[in-house]
């Protein structure tokens, strides 16, 4: 059975509650990441899409809007040794795009889509090999 440990990104990018949402994209877009677990010191506390950075910019333009203000509270959160069959299908689901990954309380990694892509694409791979 894998586990979200198995196939999460560790060490996720993160950003702190009281920062601009412009640091949080230029950090995501530096990082080439489009989620980010939100942080007041080290509790989690929200994440923060880079959907949710680029409506922000579009419709209000604030340069100086905090992360607080924007971010999803309360984000889907999986300990390190969660099923990844139930983290894939709650995120199907729910239609979400990451899973936050953690210890105890303390953020160890993210899963995202695109790690459940590269996932898939390693079953598709084998299934060629097998020629099924």
């Amino acid at each position: 059975m894998a586990s979200a440990r198995d196939l999460m990104t560790p060490s996720p990018h993160t950003i702190g509650a009281s920062q601009t949402v412009a640091e949080a994209a230029r950090r995501m877009r530096q990082a080439h990441v489009r989620h980010m677990p939100v942080l007041e010191g080290a509790q989690l506390v929200g994440i923060l899409s880079e959907r949710d950075a680029r409506l922000v910019d579009a419709v209000a333009g604030d340069k100086n809007c905090l992360v607080s203000e924007v971010m999803t509270p309360e984000p889907f959160v999986v300990q390190a040794g969660a099923d990844l069959k139930e983290v894939v299908e709650t995120m199907a689901t729910r239609k979400l795009g990451s899973a936050i990954v953690v210890e105890g309380t303390q953020v160890v990694g993210i899963f995202t889509t695109t790690d459940a892509l590269h996932l898939l694409l390693r079953h598709l791979v084998i299934d060629d090999l097998r020629g099924i």
